[in-house]
C-alpha cells in the first residue's frame, strides 16, 4: 500500500517564498519533507528550478519501490508496563501522559512473509527534548528527539526472518520536559516485494477500541435438526495461566442471552447470566416497561439489574472465586409460558460446592421459544489487556429435549467477529482436541485458525449429564 503524502519545497527569494507541491509515497517513512534550498548567489528562476528537479528525481527514484504504512498507536498500542507514578496512557490520541522511565509501551502488527523493514515514529516533544529507547525485531535503537509538533522521527531498520506479529517496544531514558513524548503512529516502510501487513486500519464504528479488546471467536454447535431444545448443558476449564483480567469465557449462549464466566479485576471473578430484551437500544433506560426483562428469582448472593452498550436487558451475576485448572459445569433452559413470554434460567455447578445453584430466572416478554443457536464465545472485555492471551477448553455440550432426550453436541462452526473477519487481527484460534473443544485469543500469537472451520470433537460414549431436575431451586 502506498500512502501518498505532500511534499513540500521551498525556496526563498527576494519579495517572498515560492512554493512547489507534489505528492509522493513516504520517503523512507518521513510524513513531511521540508527541503530548503538557498538561492544566495543565484540570478533568475531557471537554475533554481533546475535544482529541484534533480532533488525531486532523486527522491522518486529512491521511493518508488517503497511501500509504506501508518500504523495508529490509539488502535494498535498498549501500556504493557507501567512505572512509578504517572506511567502514561494509550488514548484516542495517542500515548500521553508519559512521565515514568520505567513505563513500556508496545505496538504490534503482523507480517505475512520474511521482509525488510525501516520503523519510524509520528511524535511530538511538548517541552525540552527526550532521550527514548525503541526495541524491534532483536534491535535496539537510541533517539534523541525533540520539537512541539507533531512530526516523524526516524527509527532505524530492521530484519524479520518469518511471517508473524512484530512488535515494537518504546520506553523513556531521560526528558528535560514534563513528558517523554506524544506518539501518535509507527510507520513503517518496506522495498519487501508483495509484503502485506495487518494491523488496525480505520476507527470506522469505533475499531480502535474493538481492535485493542482484540478478537472474539465462537462455538456455534449443530444440532438435532428435528428436535425442540429445552435444556442445555456444557462444561468449561481454562488453563492455568489463561485467566487474563477482561477475560469471559461463554459456555452456553443462546438466541437471547449468554452465560459464563467472568475475570473482571485482580480479586474478583464472576457468574454472569444474561437475556438482552426483545427492543433494541445499547441504553437500558430506553427500554418500554412492556419490553423488559422479569427477574422471577434468582440464588443466594447473586446481583441482579440491567446492562447496556451491546444490545440491553436483564442481567444478573455471582461473585464467586472460580480457578484456573478447575472444570465448571453450566445449565440453562428455555420455555415458553404460554402467555407469549419465554422463562430463561441459569444454574452453576463448582466442584467446590458440589451442588446445582441457581444465578437467575427471567421472564422475557413478547418471546414464544425454546433454546435456539446454541454457542460459546471468548471475549476481552478490557482493551487496555488486548495485548494479553487468554484460552478455554469447552467440553461435554449436551442438548436436551422437550420428550426428556439427551443429545451429544460433537460438532461445532468455528466464527468470529468484525476484527478478525476483517482479518486487523489475526491472533485467534479454534479447535478440537480428543473430546473437547477450545478456543483462543490474544496476545499476538502467530497460528491463525481459518474462520468458518467445522470442528468435531470425540463423544463421550453417550454417558449424558445427571441433573437432579427435581432438586434445583
Amino acid at each position: 500500500m502506498h500512502t501518498q503524502q505532500e511534499f513540500l519545497f521551498y525556496c526563498k527569494m527576494k519579495g517572498g517564498r515560492s512554493v512547489l507541491q507534489v505528492n509522493l509515497p513516504y520517503l523512507y517513512l518521513t510524513n513531511k519533507a521540508d527541503v530548503m534550498i538557498s538561492t544566495a548567489g543565484l540570478r533568475g528562476g531557471r537554475m533554481l528550478f533546475a535544482a529541484f528537479a534533480i532533488v525531486l528525481g532523486g527522491i522518486i527514484s529512491q521511493t518508488s519501490a517503497q511501500n509504506s504504512w501508518q500504523i495508529a498507536v490509539p488502535g494498535n498500542g498498549y501500556l504493557t508496563q507501567e512505572g512509578d507514578g504517572s506511567s502514561g496512557q494509550v488514548s484516542r490520541n495517542g500515548i500521553r501522559q508519559w512521565q515514568s522511565s520505567e513505563s513500556r509501551f508496545s505496538l504490534f502488527f503482523r507480517v505475512d512473509r520474511a521482509c525488510e523493514l525501516t520503523l519510524a515514529l509520528n511524535l511530538r516533544v511538548p517541552a525540552g527534548k527526550s532521550d527514548l529507547q525503541v526495541s524491534a525485531a532483536g534491535k535496539v535503537f537510541a533517539l534523541r528527539v525533540a520539537g512541539a509538533e507533531l512530526h516523524p522521527e526516524q527509527v532505524g531498520a530492521i530484519s524479520v526472518s518469518q511471517p508473524g506479529y512484530v512488535r515494537v517496544d518504546l520506553q523513556g531514558i531521560s526528558k528535560t520536559g514534563a513528558v517523554f513524548a506524544e506518539v501518535a503512529d509507527l510507520l513503517v516502510s518496506s522495498s519487501t516485494s508483495g509484503l502485506n501487513l495487518n494491523y488496525v486500519k480505520d476507527n470506522e464504528s469505533n475499531r480502535f477500541y474493538w481492535g485493542r479488546r482484540g478478537p472474539s471467536v465462537h462455538l456455534s454447535y449443530i444440532t438435532p435438526p428435528d428436535k425442540t431444545i429445552e435444556w442445555f448443558y456444557s462444561e468449561v476449564t481454562v488453563p492455568e495461566g489463561e485467566d487474563a483480567i477482561g477475560s469471559y469465557f461463554m459456555a452456553n449462549g443462546f438466541g437471547e442471552g449468554y452465560f459464563g464466566i467472568q475475570v473482571n479485576g485482580p480479586a474478583e471473578r464472576r457468574i454472569l447470566f444474561s437475556v438482552w430484551s426483545p427492543f433494541h437500544t445499547d441504553n437500558p433506560a430506553e427500554i418500554p416497561e412492556s419490553d423488559r426483562i422479569a427477574l422471577l428469582k434468582k440464588g443466594d448472593g447473586v446481583y441482579t439489574g440491567e446492562f447496556g452498550n451491546e444490545g440491553s436487558g436483564g442481567q444478573s451475576y455471582l461473585v464467586f472465586p472460580w480457578k484456573a485448572g478447575h472444570t465448571y459445569g453450566f445449565l440453562n433452559s428455555a420455555k415458553p409460558d404460554g402467555k407469549g413470554n419465554t422463562i430463561y434460567s441459569a444454574y452453576f455447578y463448582a466442584p467446590e460446592k458440589g451442588r446445582w445453584q441457581l444465578i437467575a430466572s427471567f421472564r422475557r416478554p413478547k418471546t414464544n421459544t425454546y433454546l435456539v443457536r446454541l454457542h460459546s464465545f471468548l471475549e476481552n472485555f478490557s482493551d487496555k489487556n488486548g495485548y494479553l492471551g487468554r484460552k478455554a477448553w469447552y467440553a461435554n455440550q449436551w442438548a436436551r429435549d422437550t420428550d426428556g432426550n439427551w443429545h451429544e453436541l460433537t460438532g461445532a462452526r468455528f466464527t468470529g467477529d468484525d476484527i478478525a473477519r476483517r482479518s486487523y487481527r489475526l491472533d485467534y484460534a479454534g479447535g478440537a482436541s480428543g473430546n473437547r473443544f477450545f478456543l483462543q485469543n490474544g496476545g499476538f500469537f502467530n497460528e491463525t485458525i481459518p474462520l468458518n472451520t467445522v470442528f468435531t470433537r470425540e463423544g463421550n460414549a453417550g454417558k449424558a449429564p445427571e441433573i437432579p431436575f427435581a432438586e434445583l431451586e
